[in-house]
């Protein structure tokens, strides 16, 4: 009788815990704000590492629409690499960036080094797009970003596990997550489009 509750549970190195399958997040998605996030919270209120090392400020993308992926290299999902730079084309001389973060906590899906990634991404699928260097988005060793996106701080209805690959969040120009979609959700599907188009499109809040 209870076999089935335990069929998607997977335990890795690290301490890091695996309780989902691609798909199991709904998309969830709300208007965009006409307030600016506050200087304490949000999810541009943390700095993060490039790929090449270099320390990023994510307040720096403050007034843009930011979408943020979990990336892996050896997944199923992998693919929506393309779907993801073809978003970003579409949209960035319009406001919008995609930022990667490469994360290695579902099936050992993402195992190389930074350099080994970026050189992955930039042959096999032209990324252009801002990528990040290696970090956790998942157990105890999770980044602090995304304990705030994932733990209640972008918003209650936000507040679930990543649960695979390619697990997606957008933040309006106000700094606010508006968006959270599966990881099953490709870059190109209409909702994905519209939200973003829906974004770009909102005022800035005064500060």
């Amino acid at each position: 009788m209870l076999r089935k509750l335990a069929v998607f549970a997977v335990v890795v190195a690290a301490g890091t815990v695996v309780l989902a399958r691609p798909g199991d997040q709904k998309d969830v998605i709300k208007e965009p704000t006409k307030m600016a996030a506050k200087e304490s919270a949000g999810p541009l209120n943390f700095t993060v590492k490039s790929i090449d090392g270099k320390d990023v400020n994510l307040a720096d993308y403050r007034g843009k629409v930011v979408l943020f992926v979990n990336v892996a290299s050896r997944c199923g999902l992998t693919p929506q690499y393309k779907g993801l730079q073809a978003l970003y084309d579409k949209y960035k001389d319009d406001g919008l960036v995609v930022i990667g973060f490469p994360a290695n906590n579902f099936a050992g899906q993402e195992p190389g080094t930074n350099e080994e990634i970026q050189q992955f991404c930039t042959s096999k699928y032209n990324v252009t797009f801002p990528m990040m260097s290696k970090i956790s988005v998942a157990g105890q060793d999770k980044h602090p970003l995304y304990k705030f996106l994932t733990e209640g701080g972008a918003g209650q209805e936000f507040k679930n596990e990543v649960e695979w690959n390619f697990a997606k969040f957008l933040v309006d120009r106000n700094g606010n997550v508006i968006a959270r979609f599966s990881a099953k959700t490709k870059p190109e599907e209409p909702q994905v489009g519209a939200a973003v188009e829906k974004a770009l499109n909102a005022e800035v809040a005064s500060r």
